[in-house]
Formats: structure tokens, C-alpha cells, sequence
């Protein structure tokens, strides 16, 4: 298992994830936008056991890291310091938070392509996007329990995928891999399966569906 997980993010999906990678066992380090000292209270109070940390430290320091800052931000990511790591993309884009972006509003463009080209000596892994934060604090449960909800996980990279897999399934959700990235377009705003909380085979079904009407 590995053992420290950065987040990139201190906001309500962040935090959320912070707190269940916490209850998982993970040694837990979060970074928000600027100094460490302005999360310092809110994980405290939303994440406790978590390490609030500068971006740089956080992605110097981790062995996986999960990006849930704004998805504008995305170039402001501590690059470098992530090569050959395995990172998370649990961002979206939304207009009212990143400003109208071009590069980022083709819906047949899966945004976490272009994260890669950004961290092209990273392993990006699309996984925690498509469910809403109330659906992530409130909704896992231990593997094998009925009902699990699912989490949808789509990269290009094998060995990637299984490790973020196990990543979804110890933070107590039911991992499905959906195929590569460019299946990311499956699981952002405007897609059936944003922000619907459903079992494994209810992602497997939407999937299908989605990918049927694409042909």
C-alpha cells in the first residue's frame, strides 16, 4: 500500500479525500493555493490527521498524488517534482470558477489529455471526479459490502490504473476501468454519469451507453 498521499487542493473535494485517505491508513499531506499556514485551520477542522504542506512539498514528498485544485490551475503544478509519480486527476472544468477557456471546454476532448501533456513524465489516471463531494464523504463502504458505490477510473498506463484502482478501492469505493483517457469525456459536466451515484455495474451500463452513441 502506498503509504503518503498528497493532495493538490484544499477545498470541499480535497478535504473530503484527505479525510477518507486518513481512515484508509495513507499518511496524508495537502497543500492549498499559497502558504501552508492559510489550510492550517480548515484541515484541521475538515481533515484531521492530514499535513498541511506547500504544493512543492506536497508533490516532492508524495508517493501518488490527487489534483483537486481548479482545473484553470493546472499549470501551476509543481511539474518536476512529479515526474515518474502516478497522479490523480479528480479535477473538472467549470466556466464559473476557470473563466471561459477554449482549451478546456471541447467536449470531445478529455481534459486530463491535456494534463498529461502538461506531466508528460507523470502517470495521469482520470479517478473522483464524477461524483459529487456529499457522494464521497457519505458513500463508501468496505469492499464486498452491498450497494458500494462506484467509482469510474480511465488511464492509459496498465500498471497505473491498477495502482489507482486500489487507491479508489482502500478509500472504500468499487473501482471500474473504463479503458484510457480520452474515456475521461465520460465522466465530466454534460456527461449521463456526473454526479450520479451508482453501483459498479450502474457505471459499466452508463459507459456502454456513452460509448455507443459516440460510435
Amino acid at each position: 500500500m502506498t503509504t503518503t498521499l498528497g493532495i493538490l487542493g484544499a477545498g470541499k473535494v480535497g478535504t473530503v479525500l484527505a479525510r477518507l485517505a486518513v481512515a484508509a491508513g495513507y499518511r496524508v499531506l495537502i497543500a492549498g493555493s499559497g502558504p501552508k499556514n492559510r489550510i492550517e485551520l480548515i484541515v484541521d477542522v475538515l481533515a484531521p490527521g492530514a499535513i498541511p504542506l506547500t504544493a512543492a512539498e506536497v508533490a516532492e514528498q508524495a508517493d501518488v498524488v490527487i489534483l483537486a485544485l481548479p482545473l484553470g490551475k493546472y499549470r501551476s503544478i509543481p511539474r518536476d517534482a512529479l515526474e515518474g509519480k502516478l497522479v490523480l486527476d479528480a479535477m473538472n472544468y467549470w466556466w464559473e470558477v476557470d473563466g471561459h477557456r477554449d482549451d478546456l471546454s471541447d467536449p470531445s476532448v478529455s481534459t486530463s489529455r491535456l494534463v498529461q501533456e502538461f506531466l508528460p513524465q507523470s502517470k495521469v489516471v482520470k479517478a473522483f471526479n464524477h461524483l459529487g463531494y456529499h457522494d464521497l464523504d457519505e458513500a463508501p463502504l468496505p469492499a464486498g459490502a452491498e450497494g458500494r458505490t462506484g467509482i469510474a477510473v480511465a488511464g492509459d498506463d496498465d500498471e497505473a490504473v491498477e495502482a489507482a484502482a486500489s487507491i479508489v478501492d482502500s478509500l472504500g469505493f468499487d473501482p471500474v476501468v473504463i479503458g484510457g483517457l480520452e474515456h475521461g469525456v465520460h465522466l465530466g459536466p454534460g456527461a449521463d454519469l456526473f454526479g450520479v451515484r451508482t453501483d459498479a455495474a450502474g457505471i459499466r451500463d452508463a459507459i456502454a451507453r456513452a460509448t455507443e452513441q459516440a460510435a
